[in-house]
């Protein structure tokens, strides 16, 4: 028996096991996932009150859910929805929370455990008094499902119990949060596709994903442009991550890259574009991409417009867009002989962050 391509006694020994089993499990997780209608209902009556404040929250990886969801939420509601990390409101929150607006702050955590996500939501409460909070989260057991049933007009979602990924690296409970969060805000339309797309990734991609993560690459430009440059900043980060911090990774938008960063591009680089489903968007990445073609400096070159369909907008496509992104990142972790599920063994990064002091906000 094989998981992404690899022996699962092969993946055991390698410390690959959980990382290669929850990136694969992730079109299946998704085809089961259905809204919760009495969340939905609660969310409903609240975006009926004006001028309500959306913030979508998290750190890490949990922050890039967010990042993503953010654009395509302010166009699909009609109304500015903020993704601000936990990690800029604990540092910051005069400068992010404002007393007196009615606020839905949505908390993403895979354990709900993080130091930082838990004060966003204690910090939240206190400068905005009657703050609602929606935590979705896939660990029943953590500190911030604990601290949702206890605030009054507050909500938890949970997620399959599956996705409460063992690995070190967040993967099915990144993309299986994302997905919630469409399905709470009222889209469903292009769930079959993605789901589609990401069994078919698996089916026909691994060979090629494979082949490409044992080049000598030195470093990674992810490059996405409205919900993707989210899964363009999460796919830098699983790269980072998984290779130990060998890999080098930056994500920027194909509009922005060439703005500085385009100078990193040498024949050590891979440059990953993810394609816009966007018909106005996507016309800037062909023009970039046809531009590093004609360079010719990069190492090389991957659209995920090559393996993926079309006909399905960008919030769709970040599902099967950044299961691209890790498998890649998988494979390069491998290839360089590191872990995937724990590539830190000696403890300096950790599966939930460690060694945060929170400091009580008095002013």
């Amino acid at each position: 028996m094989s998981v992404l391509n690899v022996e699962t006694a092969r993946l055991k020994a390698l410390g690959a096991y959980w990382t290669a089993t929850e990136i694969a499990q992730q079109p299946d997780t998704w085809a089961a996932l259905e809204a919760d209608p009495e969340v939905r209902a609660w969310l409903e009556t609240l975006l009926a009150v004006p001028k309500l404040r959306i913030i979508l929250t998290g750190a890490g990886t949990s922050a890039y859910v967010g990042l993503t969801a953010a654009p395509l939420l302010t166009r699909q509601l009609g109304r500015l929805v903020e993704a601000i990390s936990t990690t800029d409101l604990v540092a910051n929150p005069d400068q992010y929370l404002l007393p007196g607006v009615p606020t839905l702050l949505v908390s993403y955590a895979r354990s709900g455990n993080s130091p930082e996500s838990v004060a966003a939501l204690e910090l939240a409460s206190q400068l905005c008094p009657g703050c609602h909070h929606l935590v979705i989260s896939c660990n029943a057991k953590g500190a911030l499902a604990r601290l949702a049933a206890e605030e009054k007009g507050s909500r938890c979602l949970l997620m399959p119990p599956q996705t409460l990924d063992q690995s070190f690296a967040m993967t099915s409970s990144f993309s299986t949060m994302l997905l919630a969060t469409w399905l709470l805000f009222g889209a469903s339309e292009g769930k079959d596709w993605a789901v589609a797309q990401g069994r078919q990734l698996l089916a026909g991609a691994l060979p090629a994903l494979q082949a490409l993560g044992q080049k000598p690459f030195k470093r990674v430009a992810f490059l996405g442009a409205g919900p993707l440059k989210g899964i363009a900043t999460e796919a830098a980060l699983k790269m980072l991550e998984l290779s130990a911090g060998r890999v080098d990774a930056y994500a920027e938008t194909p509009l922005g890259f060439r703005h500085g960063p385009k100078s990193m591009v040498d024949g050590d680089t891979l440059v990953v574009l993810l394609d816009s489903g966007e018909t106005h968007s996507n016309r800037y990445d062909q023009d970039l991409f046809e531009e590093l073609e004609r360079d010719g400096k990069a190492g090389a070159l991957l659209r995920s417009g090559d393996w993926l369909a079309g006909g399905a907008g960008d919030g769709w496509r970040a599902l099967p867009s950044v299961l691209l992104a890790q498998l890649l990142a998988f494979y390069r972790s491998l290839a360089l002989g590191i872990s995937p599920d724990n590539p830190c063994p000696t403890g300096e990064v950790n599966r939930v962050v460690q060694g945060v002091r929170i400091h009580p906000f008095e002013g």
